[in-house]
């Protein structure tokens, strides 16, 4: 099994060991520990043009699934791809009280269960299924490592000024 996890954001400080550990024990809870999965995080305008290109929905989203198995040319171990907007997700994280981390082991769980063929939009009954499940999956994976340091100010750092004489 491999994991590939690509940053496109420049002021994040990914932690790779954290995020290879959580992948591969989602992978396993959910019956895939043989397959290979790529996760990608992104920003918010990557994450709308995808949101407009494959879902043709004009607006960011927090987290887009890509199964390659419902492919017209599917790859046996590769299971797709999850992407996640870490703007997104820290918007959401604030909103909701939680951590970031524990925001984004959400969103990866939520997009591996659609690779795997969950689908909250489906029905309601769909989407209970769906909640129950990333719960049993969020409590094995409990306590959530750190995954991603974000700077407490997107702003660059002030210079301070020296006085010349």
């Amino acid at each position: 099994m491999a994991v590939y996890l690509r940053v496109r954001l420049r002021r994040l400080v990914v932690r790779q060991t954290a995020w290879l550990r959580v992948v591969l024990q989602v992978l396993e809870a959910v019956g895939e520990a043989s397959s290979e999965l790529s996760v990608e995080l992104i920003g918010d305008g990557r994450m709308r043009r995808l949101n407009r290109e494959y879902r043709k929905k004009d607006r960011t989203t927090d987290v887009l699934a890509f199964a390659m198995r419902e492919s017209a040319c599917p790859n046996g171990a590769l299971l797709g791809d999850v992407v996640i907007s870490v703007p997104t997700a820290r918007r959401q994280a604030k909103e909701n009280g939680r951590a970031l981390d524990e925001e984004l082991a959400w969103l990866l769980v939520h997009g591996v269960l659609h690779l795997c063929g969950y689908d909250h939009e489906r029905s309601d009954q769909e989407a209970r299924r769906m909640r129950r499940r990333e719960q049993q999956i969020l409590r094995v994976l409990r306590p959530i490592p750190r995954l991603v340091t974000v700077p407490k100010s997107d702003s660059p750092p002030r210079r301070r000024s020296r006085k010349t004489e």
